[in-house]
C-alpha cells in the first residue's frame, strides 16, 4: 500500500508554497516521497554556480498504515531522524504541516 495520494498532494503544494516563485532559483521547499515517508527538503543551488544542488532535510512526516497516521520527526546534526513529541501523530497532515510552518520550534527552520 502506498502513500495517500491526497496526502501527497497536500504536502507537495504546501512546499511548493513555502518560497515565492519568483526566488526559485535561489531557494525551493520539496518533498522527496518514498515508501513509508516523506522528507520535507530545502533545495538551493551551489554557491559557485558549479556543481549539484544542495538538498538540506528539515523534517520527516513518516505514515503509519496500520493506523493511517501521520507523525513529524526532527532532524539532528548527523542527519538522523527522531520523532518529534511536541505534536502527537494525527490523521491530518495538514495540521503538522501548519505546525511545522508556523510553531516557531527553531528545531525546523533554525
Amino acid at each position: 500500500m502506498a502513500l495517500p495520494e491526497t496526502d501527497l498532494r497536500r504536502i507537495r503544494l504546501w512546499a511548493r508554497g513555502r518560497v515565492p516563485e519568483h526566488l526559485w532559483d535561489e531557494l525551493k521547499v520539496e518533498a522527496d516521497v518514498s515508501d513509508r515517508h516523506v522528507d520535507i527538503v530545502e533545495v538551493r543551488p551551489p554557491w559557485d554556480g558549479v556543481g549539484e544542488h544542495t538538498r538540506f532535510p528539515i523534517a520527516r512526516l513518516r505514515y503509519t498504515m496500520s493506523t493511517g497516521q501521520w507523525a513529524i520527526y526532527w532532524r539532528d546534526r548527523n542527519l538522523r531522524f527522531h520523532e518529534y513529541k511536541r505534536k502527537r501523530p494525527t490523521k491530518n497532515v495538514q495540521a503538522l504541516l501548519g505546525h511545522i510552518e508556523t510553531s516557531g520550534d527553531p528545531i525546523f527552520w533554525g
